[in-house]
């Protein structure tokens, strides 16, 4: 590389379209998944906003950045990744699968990771979890297909000057955070409240329109045979119990009181 050339910092940020959190779910008996053409409406993962708005961040402190965006699903998953333009992205890219069936973490995982593979990204971002799946693993999984470094639930992160490495604080039980340096390339998770994540710009939006994102076959991407599947899926079944105290205002006290401490919700 010619002196004083400065190649650019390239991350790809993985998001995913998740159905309205009310639409109405309805089971297709014939193939054992939700029927997605009742779907009143789709968007883009919440937590994967936290992550697009942290790549246009580190680009706003370093301007030789690079942030590509990348979707696995059907057609209308497209509709994400114009949204990630929108917020700042600078290219798109749309692994299409053609069925509507569930896709395992471990599917999505394999497919970004093999078109990742020898692309020389040098962080790789994604929501900490889905609101659908609600699994968080297709950022480790991507990690362990790349054999590199990963972090989960990142709440703050802070790339070293010279490049190599980046500091990050991930969120742990009891309020606690962790603190790793990590070598890059690397993946992060990462966990809602590191940023506010802005609106998409009209002008960014309109520039995803006339945008041609980079459309690849699921089945041209090597990936292996999944190792779950799903059996069934059944709504989830009402119940309501409760207990009904008789006898006299004391007795009914003693009774609570008993409860209580069974359930250890008093000394």
């Amino acid at each position: 590389m010619p002196p004083g050339i400065v190649l650019p910092m390239k991350i790809l940020v993985c998001v995913k379209q998740v159905p309205e959190s009310d639409a109405p779910i309805h089971i297709d008996a014939n193939t054992g998944w939700i029927q997605t053409d009742e779907i009143s409406g789709f968007k883009m993962n919440r937590l994967d906003e936290f992550a697009i708005e942290e790549a246009v961040s580190i680009r706003e402190a370093s301007a030789h950045t690079m942030i590509d965006a990348v979707t696995v699903g059907p057609d209308r998953s497209a509709d994400v990744i114009k949204r990630s333009i929108g917020m700042g992205a600078d290219s798109g890219i749309h692994i299409v699968t053609e069925s509507e069936k569930y896709q395992s973490s471990f599917e999505t995982a394999a497919r970004i990771a093999e078109y990742a593979r020898d692309r020389h990204y040098d962080l790789i971002l994604t929501g900490a979890i889905s609101e659908d799946n609600m699994q968080g693993q297709v950022g480790p999984m991507i990690a362990g297909r790349l054999g590199l470094p990963w972090a989960t639930s990142v709440i703050l992160e802070k790339i070293a000057a010279d490049e190599k490495t980046i500091y990050v604080e991930r969120e742990i039980e009891g309020g606690s955070r962790d603190t790793l340096e990590l070598q890059l390339p690397a993946v992060l998770t990462i966990q809602s409240g590191i940023n506010t994540p802005r609106y998409p710009s009209l002008s960014n939006l309109l520039r995803a329109n006339r945008m041609e994102l980079d459309k690849i076959h699921a089945d041209d991407l090597a990936q292996g045979s999944s190792p779950d599947m799903v059996d069934q899926i059944a709504y989830p079944q009402k119940t309501r119990s409760g207990t009904v105290l008789k006898g006299t205002e004391e007795e009914k006290a003693t009774q609570l009181v008993r409860i209580l401490r069974k359930k250890a919700l008093l000394p």
